[in-house]
């Protein structure tokens, strides 16, 4: 009997934290319907600031440049595309009026396996679906298509709380009510996919208010993460550094000479442990700026420098 109350107790905590995040996240998410010469599409954005913007993938947008925003109390606004990022399936719009207020944007980076998790969206329009989970898994990869490349969006947010069609451009809270994450794609049964929010997506987004695009460096690795040997953690006093699997021929980091299989430590001194670190070297400051790179080859401490070059679409 006391075993069953207790268990109660859990549940009862459990759906007041979920019920809880719901009430203060339902009336923050909109229902989008995206005009374009395609026909129209639907997902689901969440409000970003107080002046009117909002937050949803760019894979909803699609190639539309108007939408219109449609919130639990009923209210609707029009909205203009302000800008879009494919690699990150980030944009950002911004509505013909009065919106409610954003809510708290938390770190993705705190996070860890197991952590409670409810994504807020408006499937098929249905205003206020919310489903809830834990994180599963963090650090994942999406191959995303981009003009006529295709590129792989990093550090994606693995959760088994439903996504739903609609749910994309939806809100992935966690238990205090931060977002943590934009929905973006069902992984498969019972999986869904959100981007992070942290440092790197907030510089992105900064780019999409105040320039409509994001502009960044590109070097031509195709990377993963890899563990050091203990005497090399101790020597470089990190744990992780990225591992190249592929050079892009021709690319900067072929020309600079580095080799399928070097250890990449470090880019202009600072330390790379994951794919995130890379990312945030590599923005629009680092475009044709003399890049020094350190790696490990053979077991040799290796020195190259490059110069990235613009990153396109093509």
């Amino acid at each position: 009997m006391a075993e069953e109350t207790a268990g109660d107790d859990v549940m009862d905590a459990y759906s007041r934290v979920v019920s809880g995040v719901a009430e203060h996240l339902i009336p923050r998410v909109a229902s989008l319907r995206i005009a374009s010469r395609r026909g129209d599409s639907s997902g689901s954005a969440v409000v970003l600031t107080g002046d009117g913007h909002l937050l949803t993938n760019a894979h909803v947008v699609g190639g539309g440049e108007s939408a219109t925003a449609e919130f639990a109390d009923g209210t609707a606004a029009q909205a203009q595309v302000v800008g879009v990022d494919r690699l990150s399936d980030l944009a950002v719009l911004r509505t013909d009026r009065e919106i409610p207020d954003p809510p708290e944007y938390g770190d993705a980076d705190q996070l860890k396996v197991g952590n409670l998790v409810v994504a807020v969206g408006n499937p098929l329009g249905l205003a206020g679906s919310v489903t809830a989970g834990v994180v599963s898994a963090l650090g994942r990869s999406l191959p995303v298509r981009t003009g006529n490349a295709t590129r792989v969006i990093e550090d994606v947010i693995q959760t088994d709380a439903a996504l739903n069609p609609g749910n994309s451009g939806g809100a992935l809270a966690d238990g205090n009510g931060r977002v943590i994450g934009i929905n973006t794609a069902v992984a498969g049964i019972g999986l869904g996919l959100a981007v992070p929010m942290n440092s790197t997506t907030r510089r992105i987004i900064y780019a999409l208010l105040h320039d409509g695009r994001v502009r960044r460096a590109y070097l031509g690795l195709v990377t993963k993460p890899a563990p050091l040997r203990p005497q090399l953690a101790e020597r470089f006093d990190q744990r992780n550094a990225l591992r190249v699997v592929e050079v892009i021929s021709g690319s900067p980091a072929a020309q600079a000479g580095l080799r399928e299989g070097d250890l990449v430590l470090a880019v202009d001194g600072v330390p790379l442990r994951d794919a995130q670190s890379l990312q945030r070297q590599l923005f629009e400051d680092a475009i044709g700026r003399r890049t020094e790179v350190t790696a490990i080859r053979n077991g040799a401490l290796v020195d190259v420098v490059a110069f990235p070059a613009e990153l396109t679409d093509r």
